[in-house]
């Protein structure tokens, strides 16, 4: 997925802003139309994952959901990540340095970009998510999970869902009980990208954008759609 997320932004002028407005909004849907939530608390991390989840929170509050955004470390923020904090800001959402009970909690703490342990606020954060009673609903990867192996670190996330981006990580289908339900979103990658790189993809997304991954009996994944 690196390679490919380099690939679209350097051959196809796709940018990362536009990649994470998909994946924000597509993360918005399903948490919209998958559980009845009257409030969501968004943990966001200072990376790409923190943006997608700080879309997905402009996007909830546009849909009259009661958002709390709860940032790691607001001075560590990548640039396009900033800026959709300052979106959210200037929109009306609630920007808080302690995170609150709500009736789902989206993490958007770690991407596929995991290195080693989980550690400070970011640790703190993921434990804070198991003493909650309503559903959690991770972003690409559940924080503290190893994207290509499956293997959980001290400190990581345990999901009711996940909305994985583009393509679904191995160590995803590996974890069925960390990931909980997997889903698969589209984030505008051209079939031609996965073509250049030597990825055989079929046609995921013909029917909807947003497609359920269902473990056929610990064999591959196949397709549901939503």
């Amino acid at each position: 997925m690196r390679e490919i997320d380099d690939l679209v932004i350097r051959t196809f002028d796709i940018t990362l802003a536009q990649m994470m407005e998909n994946a924000g909004r597509s993360l918005a849907e399903l948490v919209i139309d998958q559980y009845q939530v009257s409030s969501v608390t968004v943990l966001v991390g200072p990376g790409h994952n923190g943006g997608g989840g700080l879309v997905a929170a402009r996007h909830l509050f546009n849909r009259g959901v009661e958002v709390t955004v709860v940032p790691t470390r607001t001075e560590r923020l990548t640039a396009t990540t900033n800026r959709q904090l300052m979106v959210a800001r200037a929109i009306g959402v609630t920007i808080s340095d302690v995170p609150v009970t709500s009736s789902l909690v989206i993490d958007a703490l770690l991407g596929y970009s995991l290195d080693g342990e989980p550690r400070g606020r970011v640790a703190q954060l993921i434990e804070w998510t198991h003493d909650q009673v309503g559903h959690v609903v991770s972003l690409d990867v559940p924080s503290g999970l190893d994207a290509t192996t499956g293997l959980a670190t001290r400190h990581c996330v345990h999901a009711d869902a996940t909305m994985t981006l583009a393509l679904a990580k191995t160590g995803l289908l590996r974890a069925p009980a960390i990931t909980g339900d997997l889903f698969l979103a589209d984030i505008s990658i051209p079939r031609v990208a996965y073509q250049i790189a030597g990825i055989l993809v079929p046609d995921l997304f013909a029917e909807t954008s947003i497609v359920r991954l269902v473990d056929d009996c610990g064999s591959d994944a196949t397709i549901q759609l939503v």
